[in-house]
């Protein structure tokens, strides 16, 4: 057996899978700098494995995550199938020391992340020609499983409203209600609050700078409340229910009335009052009630 042929069975070993047609497997790990046409080499397996894998990514992270926004699942598939990925997968299976190269490049070594993520793609292209989707799904989400895992967790987990949603849909056979109910501070300022409702149910409102951050924040309560979450601690309050977003437009919205007030003052008429000498009567600052906490829903 020729050491081509070792290095070959050595990779089926790794990756695990065994092929019907070898040629396939040799034909994803040619490189074109050794192939003598572009289209010996693994270019076009390269094209499919990309689409492949992209079709069971997009599928999993569907079925995995019923209640995510497609911008949600976009944005995790986009990390998931990235080079970067894709090439950290193909060292981990160590594919560069089955690759077949051109003079001044040698197997083995350090390749860089464009060439290892276009070999990871054309080995699933190898996988998915030999045995099917099948065998091309099992490859992919074996190999690739912690990676979909830790872009859903850096992605999902900050994502109060899908988690709100996937639990609605589990135990309420509902869908949550955003309710807008009041806003603070000038238009270049504005905060708003919100609350959610599942059903007949209402959660604790929650105050953020847009209405989508404050949606986000008024999802976590309600999973505090339902105990889906744990509760905040003590120094987290604040940030929890949007109490900090609500003082500072509260704060911006007076200072632009007291800006308003000292012009007014300036611009208003005398009356002839410092001609007579008199002291000109100060008019008192209209008080307004602080309340220095988001309100709650009831």
């Amino acid at each position: 057996m020729s050491e081509s042929d070792l290095r070959l069975r050595a990779c089926e070993a790794r990756i695990r899978h065994t092929f019907r047609d070898p040629s396939l497997l040799r034909w994803a790990l040619t490189h074109s700098s050794s192939a003598t046409t572009r289209a010996d080499s693994n270019e076009r397996m390269e094209f499919l494995g990309d689409a492949v894998l992209g079709l069971v990514v997009c599928q999993h992270l569907y079925e995995m995550l019923p209640g995510a926004a497609e911008g949600e699942l976009t944005k995790i598939k986009s990390a998931v199938v990235s080079r970067k990925v894709c090439a950290r997968v193909a060292v981990e299976l160590e594919l560069g020391d089955a690759l077949t190269l051109g003079q001044g490049m040698e197997a083995g070594e350090m390749l860089p992340s464009s060439l290892a993520a276009g070999v990871f793609e054309s080995v699933v292209a190898a996988i998915y020609l030999d045995g099917g989707l099948e065998a091309a799904r099992e490859f992919i989400l074996r190999t690739m499983g912690p990676e979909i895992r830790a872009a859903t967790d850096s992605e999902h987990h900050f994502n109060y409203k899908s988690q709100l949603q996937q639990f609605a849909q589990r135990h309420r056979k509902s869908t949550p209600h955003y309710e807008l109910l009041d806003e603070k501070g000038p238009d270049h300022s504005k905060c708003f609050e919100i609350a959610v409702s599942l059903g007949s149910e209402r959660f604790p409102s929650a105050w953020g700078p847009s209405k989508k951050d404050a949606e986000q924040k008024a999802a976590k309560l309600a999973l505090v409340t339902l105990g889906e979450l744990p509760e905040p601690d003590e120094d987290d309050t604040l940030d929890s229910n949007g109490e900090g977003d609500f003082n500072a437009a509260l704060s911006s919205e007076e200072a632009e009335e007291d800006a308003v007030e000292r012009i007014d003052a300036i611009d208003e008429p005398d009356n002839g009052a410092s001609a007579a000498g008199a002291p000109e009567p100060s008019t008192p600052r209209r008080s307004r009630p602080r309340t220095g906490k988001a309100r709650g829903v009831k």
